[in-house]
């Protein structure tokens, strides 16, 4: 009966899952999360995205693609499909993080997060082929993708911390300077998506509404957001050599320069080659690497102490005592 009254708590009395088991169930769940905006990015350039007419059946006739809806049924079928194989990678990182000794309810509650939006894109998703791919919707549907990866990766990086409370690595003109560039980066992606809904790939072949911009002033707008990140990247970077900050916040500001720096040039490319769709599908991995850099850059002007030694894979047992004689 515990069983079915609390599955995590009956399995956390019974495994005790080893540090680095935790850290590969963390990856594992970011991973899946830039797949998933990776394959959602190719229903919508293969004109798949009403392969599927209606949720959360397929069409109204049958719960799965079938033969007749051709590839574009396939394509979006099978990218719903991730949902659950996201899902079962969010589910393998909470039970590892709810059964981890000692218990860490601060993975426990990301891991958690991460299940609700998934559920979350998961319903914007379904009225995004009701509303016949509106493209607020469409671009509300890649930022839920994007708080998933953003949990991910808190996540991710929160596994290989330890819990003692976060003491400071730089000084506070640093830190402000970071946070700002963080709300820089965020806005990238958000003028991003107006970018692609006013351009020319809709998700569909037949005539889909677009964002009421104009595609080459938004396109501007993009681009000079992404000079200011990278001019801002450069500088935070020059401001740690300057102040002599560790080594480590030094290193991911290096990091995210140099994502910055391909990002730019794949974003120049599709756009003087006129928004091919491979092209496009590599910027749009490009900008979920571009965010996991700024919040491993953010998350790296603090510390927290190390993680836990690996421990065995079960607890040992007390050595029976000795009979008396």
């Amino acid at each position: 009966m515990k069983a079915v009254r609390n599955p995590l708590a009956y399995i956390a009395e019974r495994w005790t899952p080893r540090p680095e088991t935790v850290r590969r169930a963390a990856l594992t769940a970011l991973v899946m999360s830039v797949v998933i905006i990776v394959t959602g990015g190719a229903v919508r350039l293969t004109g798949s995205g009403l392969g599927c007419d209606t949720w959360p059946r397929c069409s109204d006739d049958s719960l799965v693609a079938t033969s007749e809806m051709g590839l574009h049924g396939a394509i979006e079928f099978g990218n719903r499909m991730m949902t659950y194989v996201v899902s079962a990678a969010v589910g393998w990182f909470i039970i590892a993080a709810r059964s981890a000794k000692p218990e860490r309810r601060s993975l426990t509650r990301l891991g958690w997060a991460q299940f609700w939006v998934v559920m979350l894109n998961g319903v914007v998703g379904g009225i995004t082929v009701l509303t016949e791919l509106n493209p607020f919707i469409v671009a509300g549907h890649f930022l839920a993708a994007m708080a998933l990866l953003t949990t991910t990766t808190l996540a991710w990086i929160r596994v290989r911390e330890g819990d003692a409370p976060p003491r400071p690595l730089v000084g506070p003109p640093v830190r402000r300077a970071v946070l700002g560039l963080t709300a820089l980066s965020a806005a990238l992606v958000v003028v991003g998506t107006a970018v692609t809904g006013s351009g020319k790939h809709a998700g569909d072949d037949s005539d889909i509404e677009r964002m009421p911009f104009d595609w080459e002033t938004v396109t501007r707008v993009h681009s000079l957001l992404a000079w200011a990140v990278v001019l801002g990247a450069i500088a935070v970077w020059a401001g740690m050599r300057l102040m002599d900050a560790p080594p480590g916040p030094r290193a991911r500001a290096r990091e995210l320069i140099w994502v910055l720096l391909g990002q730019g040039v794949l974003g120049y490319t599709q756009y003087f080659l006129d928004e091919p769709e491979l092209l496009v599908g590599m910027h749009l991995f490009g900008a979920t690497l571009v965010w996991i850099a700024t919040l491993r850059l953010l998350l790296a002007l603090r510390e927290r102490g190390a993680a836990a030694e690996d421990a065995p894979a079960t607890p040992a047992r007390e050595p029976a005592p000795l009979a008396a004689g």
